[in-house]
């Protein structure tokens, strides 16, 4: 593959078709994670390792025992065992590694187990008939997209905690005015022609 046409993968993933903020997908965790940014990071990092392995390993699964043996029926069911076992390790990584962070998660890093996002992009690299690079690009790119729509809500709603809100709006419904106005921004990368 062509790394032009990676490159289009990767915008396209990120900001065009964002998971979270054009296709929303993985709002839960994005509503939930976003109230401080070191946990919002951690859980994009945790995100974007998820959905770069997910890609790859799903991809090789699809392609050389679901196609092969006449199984595509078993995608989804497949496809959900692959990123539980994932989100497991990771779980159990940061146990032991990063206490901290994982107390931080909390529930939030089991929920990345029923992440539609994370289930949409591998299901996707499929639909796309990507190669295994360009499954694996486009995983890491909507990871990279997830964290980015992450971080930037993490970082204003810190920044809301100052601010002279409506007793009304607080919460909840300033969250959710914000998240609309960002995915309004971002569908204005919509009319991009890249290539």
């Amino acid at each position: 593959m062509a790394i032009g046409s990676l490159f289009i993968i990767a915008i396209s993933a990120i900001f065009i078709n964002n998971f979270v903020l054009i296709k929303f997908l993985g709002i839960c965790p994005f509503m939930g994670v976003s109230k401080k940014l070191d946990s919002a990071l951690g859980m994009g990092g945790a995100v974007i390792f998820v959905m770069t392995i997910a890609s790859a390993v799903t991809w090789t699964v699809q392609k050389y025992v679901l196609d092969k043996h006449g199984l595509q029926y078993l995608q989804t069911i497949v496809f959900i065992v692959v990123i539980a076992s994932l989100v497991q390790f990771i779980e159990m990584f940061l146990q032991k590694s990063i206490p901290d962070l994982y107390k931080a998660l909390g529930i939030f890093l089991p929920l990345i187990t029923t992440n539609c996002a994370i289930l949409g992009v591998t299901i996707m690299n499929i639909t796309e008939k990507y190669s295994f690079i360009g499954a694996v690009v486009n995983g890491l790119s909507a990871g990279i997209g997830f964290t980015l729509a992450l971080v930037m809500m993490a970082g204003i709603r810190e920044k809301l905690e100052l601010a002279d809100i409506p007793e009304a709006l607080k919460g909840v419904p300033i969250t959710f005015i914000t998240a609309s106005l960002m995915s309004l921004a971002f569908m204005g990368f919509s009319g991009m022609k890249i290539g």
